[in-house]
């Protein structure tokens, strides 16, 4: 019995000093180096929901194919709702809670989130100050990563109290877009531009990019206000853009600030003018319930391209996603959202023995160059940005999103080399 006994003790101590060397110099793993936890964070509630539930998918497919895992650790994948039902849209509370709770997750190496700028502004230094690495499927806002101006009141550090980077994103950021609705605009013939944002950090910082791009194309910019998400209606709004003599509108703004209200009323108001927006309009709660004469005379960006535009990756990336989800075909922003999860894995799979670290995790993310993927080939830039300078146009027709034509942007909107034309 005594030696049956001290055997049993022997073998606890043993589990024991294996349990605690496996978990020796691990900054962010648990379940003995192999489990880790990868969340993500968008707007399940809202007009944006539908966007959000196909990013949640696209997120789903890339890791089935990887065999739900990331180098040779296993990943469990946990999708939070950074929306309220009171809001309508995405919450600041529910934001900074998913941002916490993933944070306070030591099985965590990756936080995929949020959709919105203005909820990364406040998630990013809940998970910069854990050291959780997060990656974007949707985020334009420049402030983020690059220095907007004097407008951005310390942007982008204020971001990282940590003082060392832990965001990237896999879509262009705003300084792209501007500049593509720009040459877009002047390809159309606009000569003078109204403006107007819904006032939070993504809807800002888009109207200052186009608005950026636009005078360097020549196109003078006759205001830029900020509007009430929550008016009744824009019709005293349309009056002051009449009388400015605009023959082009630019919304800089997310659905669910009351867009389709503002576009109709504009619509109405300038029954000439071109309406031009940006990818936080791009989605069929917004195309839906427009008039077919606002529809005719709408124009809209996002950096999603034509399936045949992209790489045999991107055009094998649709299929699949149809063949997984009923024939369905995909909100603009799903195929990033398989791509934030496809970094992530690849991250964790050059880490190799430390996939459960999240400082390693995060080091091999800005370490990434000429990654072959769904979206074409990019690297990832110091600061967190995607080379990626491809552009999709689209028009509105019968409701729905119309592809019109695939872009390269050749310059940003301060008039800087993008892509291979870039220094």
């Amino acid at each position: 019995m005594r030696a049956k006994l001290m055997a049993a003790v022997g073998c606890v101590l043993l589990a024991a000093f294996v349990a605690a060397c496996g978990s020796s110099g691990n900054s962010g793993g648990g379940g003995g180096g192999k489990k880790v936890t990868i969340y993500s964070s968008l707007p399940l509630q809202g007009a944006t929901r539908p966007n959000s539930v196909d990013v949640n998918k696209g997120e789903s497919l890339a890791l089935k194919q990887a065999g739900n895992k990331g180098g040779s650790c296993t990943v469990t994948f946990k999708k939070l709702d950074d929306a309220t039902a009171q809001a309508g849209q995405w919450d600041a509370g529910a934001t900074s809670a998913n941002a916490r709770k993933a944070a306070q997750d030591k099985s965590a190496v990756a936080y995929l989130g949020e959709f919105n700028s203005g909820a990364s502004a406040i998630s990013i230094p809940i998970t910069n100050d854990a050291g959780l690495q997060q990656i974007s499927p949707a985020n334009t806002a420049l402030e983020l990563t690059k220095n907007p101006g004097p407008a951005g009141k310390g942007a982008p550090g204020k971001y990282y109290p940590s003082g060392k980077r832990t965001y990237a994103r896999v879509v262009p950021a705003d300084h792209v877009q501007g500049a593509a609705l720009a040459d877009w605009m002047k390809e159309l013939g606009v000569k003078k531009l109204y403006i107007t944002n819904d006032k939070q950090v993504y809807g800002v910082g888009v109207a200052k990019t186009t608005s950026d791009a636009a005078k360097l194309a020549g196109i003078q910019v006759l205001g830029n206000d900020g509007i009430d998400p929550k008016a009744p209606n824009y019709r005293s709004l349309a009056q002051k853009i009449k009388a400015s003599g605009a023959d082009a509108f630019f919304f800089g703004g997310i659905v669910d600030n009351n867009a389709v209200q503002l576009y109709k009323d504009v619509g109405a108001a300038l029954p000439n003018a071109k309406l031009f927006g940006d990818d936080g309009v791009a989605i069929s709660t917004f195309t839906k319930p427009l008039p077919k004469a606002v529809q005719s005379r709408t124009y809209l960006t996002v950096a999603t391209i034509d399936p045949k535009d992209y790489p045999p990756e991107g055009q094998k990336f649709f299929k699949d996603f149809a063949s997984s989800y009923g024939g369905k075909q995909p909100e603009p922003y799903a195929i990033y959202g398989y791509e934030a999860m496809s970094l992530a894995l690849d991250a964790m799979k050059r880490a190799g023995d430390k996939c459960n670290d999240k400082a390693a995790v995060s080091a091999e993310v800005y370490k990434t160059k000429a990654k072959k993927s769904v979206l074409g080939t990019y690297s990832i830039d110091k600061d967190g940005d995607t080379t990626i300078n491809d552009f999709g146009r689209y028009l509105v027709k019968d409701g729905a999103l119309k592809f019109n034509k695939s872009v390269k942007v050749a310059k940003d909107s301060n008039g800087k080399p993008l892509g291979a034309n870039a220094g």
